[in-house]
This record gives C-alpha cells, sequence and structure tokens, in this order.
C-alpha cells in the first residue's frame, strides 16, 4: 500500500471526473474556471461525458496552448460559441418553444416528439456540436497532450459495452459520440462502430483515473436526491434521466469504494492495489432546482449564472479545511454518506442512522 502522504506537500495532485448534463455542463465550467486559477493544484487526468467530456477536451487543449489562462479563455469562448447556437445544441427539437399554444409545454412537447421522430427522419440532418468542437479544439494537437490525460466515454449501441477513447484516439467524432442522446441525435461513427451518450455506461467512468494519483475529485452536475416525488410529466422526465446518468457512477464509486476498505482492513495486500481518496464539488439544492427544460437552456445569462455558481462551489471547497486541505492527505467527501449508503437498507426497510446526505 502506498503512503497516504504526498511526495511535495507544497503541491496537490487531482484527477477530475466531469458529469454531463447538457447546458448544465455550464456549472463544471464555473467549477474549471475557479481551480484553473489555484497555484498549488496539478491536474493529472481528466475523465469526461458528454458535455463533460466537452469541457474536459476544451480545458487539456486549452492548458497545451496557453497554460491555465489559455484553458480559461478556451473554456469562455466554447460556452460562448454553444450560447450564439441556440438551443438547437441539446435539443434539436427545441423549435417548438417557439409556438405560443406549446411554450409551456416545451419539455413535454420536445420528448413526445422525440418518441414520435426519429432523428434519422429529417433528410436535413446536421449535428449542431459538430462546428462547436471542431472551432473550439485542434484534435491533432489534442492527441499528443500528455498531461492532464483525457478520457471520453461513450456507448457502443450493437454491443452495448462502454467505449473508453483515450488522448491518441480523440476526434471530433469521438466527443460528439460522448453527447449523443439517441432520440435527438442520429449514432456517431467512428471507426466503423456505432455509439450513443456514454453516460448510460459511465457519466463519467472513473477506472482510467485509477492508474494516476489517488485523489479523484467528482464534479457533480445531476443531483443523486430530491425531496420530493415528482408528480408533474416533466419532473417525471427529469428524475428519470438523473437516476439513470447517476447510476453507473454510483455503481463504480461503491465498488471502488469496497476496494478501500479490504485494503484497510488488511484484506488486500497486492501492491498494484492502492486506497483512492475521494472529493466532491457540486452545488445539489441549487442544480435540484432546475427543471428538464433547462438542460436546453442556452440563454448567456443563465449558462454565466451556472458558471458563477461553479465558481463559488469550487472555492468553498479549495478554502475549506475539510476540503482541498485534505486532498494528498485523506478523503474529504464521505462517500458512504453520499454515494453508498443511501442505496442501502436495513431489514426493516430503514437507513442506517450514518446515511445521511454527505
Amino acid at each position: 500500500m502506498q503512503s497516504d502522504k504526498i511526495a511535495n506537500p507544497e503541491r496537490k495532485r487531482i484527477t477530475l471526473a466531469l458529469q454531463g448534463g447538457g447546458s448544465h455542463g455550464a456549472f463544471t465550467w464555473g467549477v474549471l474556471d475557479r481551480l484553473l486559477e489555484e497555484p498549488a493544484l496539478d491536474i493529472e487526468a481528466i475523465s469526461g461525458t458528454s458535455a463533460g467530456a466537452m469541457n474536459g477536451a476544451v480545458v487539456a487543449h486549452g492548458l497545451m496552448v496557453g497554460g491555465p489562462d489559455g484553458a480559461k479563455k478556451s473554456l469562455h469562448e466554447f460556452w460562448r460559441s454553444v450560447s450564439e447556437a441556440g438551443e438547437s445544441v441539446f435539443n434539436p427539437h427545441r423549435y417548438a418553444r417557439d409556438w405560443p399554444a406549446v411554450k409551456s409545454l416545451a419539455p413535454i412537447w420536445s420528448d413526445m416528439l422525440s418518441h414520435v421522430l426519429s432523428p434519422y427522419n429529417n433528410p436535413l440532418y446536421t449535428n449542431p456540436l459538430e462546428p462547436l468542437v471542431a472551432a473550439a479544439i485542434d484534435f491533432e494537437r489534442l492527441r499528443r497532450c500528455e498531461t492532464p490525460k483525457l478520457f471520453v466515454c461513450a456507448t457502443n449501441v450493437k454491443t452495448n459495452e462502454r467505449k473508453i477513447f483515450e488522448c491518441a484516439e480523440l476526434s471530433p467524432n469521438a466527443l460528439l459520440a460522448s453527447a449523443c442522446l439517441p432520440s435527438l441525435f442520429q449514432a456517431v461513427e467512428v471507426d466503423g462502430e456505432y455509439y450513443w451518450d456514454g453516460g448510460y455506461m459511465g457519466n463519467p467512468v472513473l477506472a482510467p483515473l485509477l492508474d494516476f494519483c489517488q485523489d479523484i475529485l467528482i464534479v457533480e452536475v445531476n443531483p443523486l436526491r430530491r425531496d420530493e416525488v415528482p408528480m408533474r410529466a416533466s419532473d417525471i422526465l427529469d428524475r428519470l434521466n438523473e437516476i439513470t446518468f447517476n447510476a453507473s457512477l454510483v455503481q463504480e464509486i461503491e465498488s471502488i469504494n469496497t476496494m478501500n476498505k479490504l485494503i484497510e482492513n488488511g484484506n488486500l495486500v497486492n501492491t498494484r492495489y492502492k486506497p483512492i481518496r475521494f472529493h466532491a464539488i457540486g452545488a445539489e439544492r441549487e442544480m435540484s432546482a432546475l427543471g428538464l427544460d433547462s438542460k436546453m437552456n442556452t440563454d448567456w445569462e443563465f449558462l454565466r449564472r451556472l458558471h458563477t455558481l461553479g465558481r463559488e462551489s469550487a472555492a468553498a471547497w479549495l478554502e475549506d479545511s475539510e476540503g482541498f486541505a485534505k486532498v494528498g492527505i485523506c478523503a474529504s467527501c464521505d462517500v458512504d454518506a453520499k454515494f453508498v449508503k443511501p442505496t442501502h437498507h436495513d431489514a426493516h426497510g430503514k437507513r442506517p442512522p450514518h446515511s445521511a446526505a454527505g
């Protein structure tokens, strides 16, 4: 087992796990914007899915081109381009919101269209994200990126397997595949295989990060818990999406947490395994107040509000003695309380007393 002490106490080494969630990825933009200003922080690797993959690729490319300032500038320009492109970026059916008769039912209407109309029924189909990705990133250069290493998750349509694109495999289509919701976008072809959104199999995947430092920082976009059972159709759709896209992450965290306990108890002595320290930055209360419709909202003021919330959340974690200060020493996130125990019940159907949210 490796020592819990870092080699250089003046610097902190982390890996980043970035969730997807459409326009809510602007929250992650804000988090990254603040983390890039921290001089004592080294980002060794990034795993991202959907909007998280976009953010990760833009950051990695920006760091290569112009260091932290270059990455901050690249993120700003990318999200500005998303706003200028309009709401079709995350949902081609968003034209429905311009019809006064259905404006208040836009989320439901667009979902109905996605069940009636296939993306393949549109003879003029284009992926609205494609030009934005191509303009933001020089992929030939990105494929040579050494630090941070980048991992992007997508779901193989035919085999039900997750595909993890590594740096040398990255292309515009790899990023588009990671963000391909099948009811809205045509499957994306990469090297003869067809892919849908990576969130079904990993939002994001953590396994590739285990080969780097022991500290994984999860940037949360999709709320894990809600206080009430959803009743309205749009709220039900939103919660179904959250549960689906959180499931694989929770399962992977639980597996790693089990390994941590085996190592801690001396039941796993293979030196190739090392304990993983989890950290998390999120704003569950604020993000859970946003509805399904907001995940397609590309209004610049809305994106800026999410960016500000992300910056504030990251700043709070960096300044907290129970947050950034623990990187390299111990976990700052109670995985049992936040991710694992809330999914378990005792024989009487009650949650254990220490299963409150972390």
